[in-house]
């Protein structure tokens, strides 16, 4: 496990934070490997199925054996039960599409990273109330980087990452890093379920590079 600040200085450093789940144990482990390789060092595996802890443990080994600098994190973690099950399977970060204090105090007694996802000022003050270093604006495709920019003066020093829907492209990555953020999540615009189901690695290798340089170029 990493503490809480190396994690978030990764995230910050990357400039985006990949997400994705596969039901497929070994296609899971292949697309970590390929965005080892394209140079990503951390990387959030979502809860979003009946295999995704079984897998998590196989990713996790691998990082072990594999990939010692890669940060690996666990999301769509919305119950006290699920936080803990990932925990001890050797999560670095939780990152949630909610605000869950219960959550929230998981991650501060392991002192890990809790990104919670949010959608109203209350919801962010609500995350600011439980110590999140770090929030997720999500839906991003509903919000935008407009909503942002009106309300990131009420929270003077929060940093804030964009995730759902964020596209790979210039002028949509560069609008959000404009308004504010620290970085952006890419799911399934980056690994989609055409990549992940027909093993698309090399292209994924590509977009990913590709999805790197815009970030830099866009900051």
């Amino acid at each position: 496990m990493k503490s809480k600040q190396i994690v978030l200085d990764s995230i910050i450093s990357q400039g985006m934070l990949p997400l994705f789940f596969y039901e497929n144990a070994e296609v899971s482990l292949e697309i970590t490997r390929t965005l080892y390789k394209a140079g990503v060092r951390v990387f959030e595996y979502t809860n979003r199925g009946k295999s995704a802890l079984a897998n998590f443990k196989l990713l996790k080994e691998a990082q072990q054996n594999e990939m010692p600098d890669l940060h690996l994190g666990i999301g769509t973690i919305k119950s006290v039960q699920d936080a803990e099950s990932f925990v001890e399977a050797g999560a670095d970060f939780l990152v949630a599409p909610i605000v869950n204090p219960e959550v929230a105090k998981v991650a501060e007694k392991h002192d890990m990273l809790w990104i919670p996802g949010c959608m109203t000022p209350t919801e962010i003050y609500t995350a600011q109330c439980y110590n999140a270093a770090l929030i997720k604006l999500f839906p991003a495709n509903i919000l935008g980087p407009a909503f942002l920019s009106s309300i990131k003066e009420l929270f003077p020093g929060q940093l804030f990452m964009p995730t759902g829907g964020v596209e790979l492209e210039k002028e949509n990555i560069a609008g959000w890093f404009k308004a504010g953020v620290c970085a952006v999540g890419m799911g399934s615009k980056l690994i989609s379920k055409k990549v992940m189901e027909g093993k698309l690695y090399e292209q994924l290798y590509q977009d990913t590079l590709t999805a790197t340089e815009l970030v830099q170029s866009s900051r």
